[in-house]
């Protein structure tokens, strides 16, 4: 493994990762996705704190980027719905490696685990 790695080298397959999925709150929208399809509202609620202008633009960056598709249906009120694609899918492992980390290195919170679901692995 290469031990020269920076933001700013697109050689390095960490640090186009990082850049990725590294922005506030992207790894929960992850999170949240890898458990079913969720709604603008439901992944809101969720991501309590988030602005609504904030949630647009990681859904939109996603979206860009592939990890995620958004399905509106012809309905009214209009519903739209996010999830993640194949490559969402293979960020998965990530996510259930950084629990395992928090898990075994950080204090826990006193909040309960939250779980992926059935796309990938169980967060609990």
């Amino acid at each position: 493994m290469s031990t020269r790695c920076s933001d700013k080298d697109v050689e390095c397959a960490i640090a186009r990762t990082a850049s990725l999925i590294c922005g506030r709150w992207t790894l929960l929208i992850l999170r949240d996705l890898a458990q079913s399809p969720q709604r603008f509202c439901t992944l809101e609620r969720s991501l309590e704190g988030i602005s609504p202008n904030t949630l647009v633009e990681r859904l939109r960056t996603l979206e860009e980027e592939q990890i995620i598709t958004r399905h509106a249906y012809a309905e009214i009120p209009p519903r739209v719905e996010y999830t993640l694609t194949e490559k969402g899918v293979a960020l998965v492992p990530v996510l259930e490696m950084m629990r395992e980390y928090g898990e075994r290195w950080l204090s826990p919170s006193e909040e309960e685990p939250v779980t992926v679901g059935e796309v990938g692995v169980a967060l609990k």
